[in-house]
């Protein structure tokens, strides 16, 4: 399996960090762990159990927490899962297959059949917003509707960050918590408890050096059920307006909402998903809110 630590110890206050973030879970909600191919995946399961099955799918360095914000609003109409993806800090396996490939729809594919799901609706965050995509390109006739926050692989990613990063990094915790407020825009009011959870994993944890594909016109093409997307202007890591103008004519029947003065998080979202997920998108537009 892939050293995703750098040390077993670090791992491990990452981990443990990360179960008692799961106990604010704001609705009652059972733990999963789903065999696949790749090893044990992990899911935070919420909801009525006959109301349709809603998968979201979390950014790279974080995990299922992320979406404690939005969980209680989607649960009262969904059998939500929060995936765990396999390879980030969450309490999934390590397995970092290639990007590139067929493995995580075929990974996805086990996760599915082990939660007994056929079809579902998907959001996904970044990295997440990748892996809906891609498995949504590939098994388009398993994914209902499909909700994506500033998504990777459809716009032009950004290099700049990095040159940021590398100058704040001297700087330890502080460097840290710098390049997160800027680089990741989470300079919100409330943020201070996630961003030391984020600062904590990045000390510990080996972020993923692998570009992320990017998918051509004709595989999104391929994406013939209703898609929102909401990304912010100001994304230091995506080119959020080169998402709009690809998808704008790739995907037209596509909801493109671009938010101003918004970073690579997108947060507070939960109505405008909610409201996506439960009546189709009627035409495609780009708006900026």
């Amino acid at each position: 399996m892939t050293a995703i630590y750098k040390t077993e110890a670090g791992g491990q206050r990452v981990r443990e960090r990360y179960v008692q973030t799961l106990r604010a879970w704001p609705v009652p909600c059972e733990h999963r762990r789903v065999p696949t191919r790749e090893g044990e995946t992990f899911v935070v399961v919420s909801g009525r159990e006959q109301a349709p099955p809603l998968l979201l799918f979390h950014g790279s360095g974080t995990n299922a927490a992320m979406w404690i914000a939005d969980v209680a609003s989607w649960a009262e109409h969904f059998r939500v899962y929060a995936v765990d993806m396999i390879g980030e800090p969450g309490l999934s396996a390590p397995s970092r297959p290639p990007l590139n490939s067929e493995a995580y729809a075929h990974w996805l594919d086990d996760v599915l059949q082990g939660l007994g799901v056929t079809q579902a609706s998907m959001v996904g965050a970044s990295l997440g917003g990748w892996l809906a995509v891609d498995y949504a390109i590939r098994r388009p006739d398993r994914v209902d509707r499909l909700t994506l926050l500033c998504p990777g692989g459809i716009g032009r990613q950004k290099w700049g960050w990095i040159l940021k990063a590398l100058l704040l990094k001297p700087f330890g915790r502080w460097g840290s918590r710098r390049t997160l407020r800027s680089v990741a825009g989470l300079d919100m009011p409330g943020s201070e408890e996630f961003l030391e959870g984020m600062a904590l994993t990045f000390r510990h944890f080996h972020p993923r050096k692998e570009p992320l594909p990017v998918f051509s016109d004709a595989a999104l093409r391929r994406l013939t059920m209703p898609v929102l997307v909401i990304a912010g202007e100001r994304d230091a890591m995506l080119d959020s307006r080169d998402t709009a103008r690809r998808l704008a004519g790739a995907v037209p029947h596509a909801a493109v909402r671009l938010l101003p003065g918004v970073g690579h998080s997108v947060v507070g979202q939960s109505e405008p998903v909610l409201a996506h997920l439960r009546k189709a998108t009627a035409s495609g537009n780009t708006e900026h809110r």
